[in-house]
């Protein structure tokens, strides 16, 4: 059994504690998910679980692992950039027990993850794979080293709605227990028994944690019922110590007043008002005792704040993109160019919200970044374009009140610093290089940027990808009630449902619109 004892992980930078006195154990049984907002440490923990010095670079721990000769296996958000060039096959060459295995146990492995057994074996490179290519084989070189427990990280980042099935069987399915992190709620919902929260109250100066032994619906409504009665509680004592301190103050008032008219000639009253003060007072002290132990208003990561312009708003009929595509082509203008699609049409007219689903490798991105390069010349809208890979347009090097200054002015700097703590930025976060921030803390700058700049046009490719399962309805809710267009490619399967007006599935032969989304997903 993997056991943590009183973990506490602090950021060697600015000295924070991200994780605090952690202990936990990992039972057989458990398909456990890390939740928290952005930069909280979700990572962090997972990566020092499976190998301490994973995490010697930027920050510091105590506590104690217990790993019982357990053999860990675990799945990284990203593949390092020297695997990315390299052919499958190669990849699977050098995994250490890949001759070890029996064709049998090769063709069982595959049937497992829903390859072909020549999957192996195929030259492709991998960055040339799919995201849901990628996870399976990931999986399946950890899978030949038969490790007892699995340890994932983001595994439901950038796969396909069929893949994303496929992985909510696999995970809720698995013989092993599963510690992992995951930012989409619908599988989270789906796979989890246990969930472990990590916060960070007080402006980000106190690390806290719950662990419950539930799933998550379960979870977030006790969560919220517990919030309130809190809060009921808290504020039923409040208003009953102030109406106790107020007759009390009635009281102390007139017994000071009977004092200050008192006469020498009646020493005898005076010694009586004197006793009453005395017993005035330490009903005072009572009182204060009585709310030293009161209920604490319930004290929690608030969630962050984020809006657009009241004043965006899209015409209906004005067309935004009327799109005719032969064919789609990926590789465009050099030698490698291959076909996508063909005869994609697509017309987007007035303030609608639509998505693009499709395979993994279908040109969904490719055809967003098309879409994209047409529609930020137009002068007669203002579009933003988000892309999946943020780096596009993010300079890793800037801070992030330096890439969001236009002007360069003081008073520039303060509302944009103000901005960024209502996104929940600390001031030192505002400090770092964006090359340190978190994936959902650079989403939010994307955010931001497009919310200060007043777009009206927003084309998202994965615009929920990285936010926390905390912070995704707020931004549901944000673009939900964005006055604007959105053009947008998601497999967030709630984002799609409570945002979207109209969802196309993308496949070799174009566009066709998906009129039964919520019954077939």
């Amino acid at each position: 059994m993997l056991q943590l004892k009183n973990i506490t992980i602090t950021h060697k930078k600015d000295l924070r504690e991200i994780v605090k006195d952690f202990s936990f154990a990992l039972r057989p049984e458990d398909k456990a998910v890390i939740i928290g907002e952005e930069g909280n440490g979700k990572s962090t923990l997972l990566k020092l679980i499976y190998q301490e010095s994973m995490i010697e670079g930027y920050a510091d721990y105590t506590g104690e692992i217990i790993k019982n000769q357990m053999r860990l296996g675990y799945l990284a958000q990203e593949l390092p950039p020297e695997q990315k060039n390299m052919q499958v096959a190669q990849y699977f060459y050098d995994a250490p027990l890949f001759f070890e295995q029996t064709p049998r146990e090769l063709g069982d492995l595959a049937r497992i993850l829903g390859v072909s057994p020549g999957f192996y074996y195929e030259d492709r490179e991998i960055r040339t794979l799919s995201g849901g290519e990628k996870v399976k084989m990931q999986l399946a070189g950890i899978l030949m080293g038969q490790p007892d427990a699995l340890l994932l990280d983001e595994p439901s980042n950038d796969i396909d709605l069929e893949t994303l099935r496929w992985l909510e069987g696999f995970v809720r399915d698995c013989r092993l227990p599963v510690l992992y992190v995951s930012h989409d709620e619908t599988f989270i919902e789906r796979t989890a028994n246990v969930i472990i929260h990590l916060e960070q109250i007080r402006r980000k100066t106190v690390a806290r944690h719950t662990v419950a032994r539930m799933g998550y619906s379960q979870y977030m409504k006790e969560r919220f019922r517990s919030l309130q009665d809190q809060e009921q509680a808290a504020r039923r004592e409040r208003s009953e110590y102030e109406k106790q301190m107020e007759r009390f103050r009635r009281i102390q008032q007139k017994v000071e007043h009977q004092q200050s008219n008192i006469t020498r000639q009646d020493p005898h009253g005076g010694r009586l008002l004197k006793k009453k003060m005395h017993s005035v007072k330490s009903m005072g002290k009572r009182l204060e005792r009585q709310h030293e132990n009161r209920t604490e208003s319930p004290d929690t990561e608030s969630a962050m704040f984020a809006r657009f312009s009241e004043d965006i708003r899209m015409p209906n009929g004005k067309i935004i993109l009327d799109l005719t595509l032969s064919q789609l082509l990926a590789n465009q203008g050099n030698a490698q160019e291959r076909v996508l699609a063909r005869s994609v049409r697509l017309r987007v007219q007035g303030p609608e919200k639509i998505c693009i689903v499709g395979k993994n490798g279908v040109g969904k991105t490719t055809l967003l970044r098309q879409i994209a390069s047409e529609l930020l010349v137009r002068e007669d809208i203002h579009a933003a374009y988000m892309p999946q890979n943020y780096e596009e347009l993010l300079d890793l090097q800037k801070t992030p009140v330096e890439f969001l200054q236009k002007e360069f002015s003081k008073e520039e700097h303060s509302r944009i610093r103000t901005y960024l703590g209502s996104m929940k930025y600390t001031a030192d976060e505002m400090g770092h290089s964006i090359l340190e921030l978190s994936g959902g803390q650079k989403a939010k700058l994307l955010f931001l940027k497009m919310s200060m700049e007043g777009n009206d046009v927003l084309i998202l490719d994965e615009p929920t990808r990285n936010f926390s399962p905390l912070s995704n309805p707020v931004i549901r809710s944000l673009l939900k009630a964005f006055g604007g267009t959105i053009i947008s490619v998601s497999h967030d399967r709630k984002y799609i449902e409570e945002v979207c007006d109209k969802v196309y599935r993308l496949t070799t032969e174009g566009l066709e619109e998906v009129w039964d989304f919520k019954t077939q997903h």
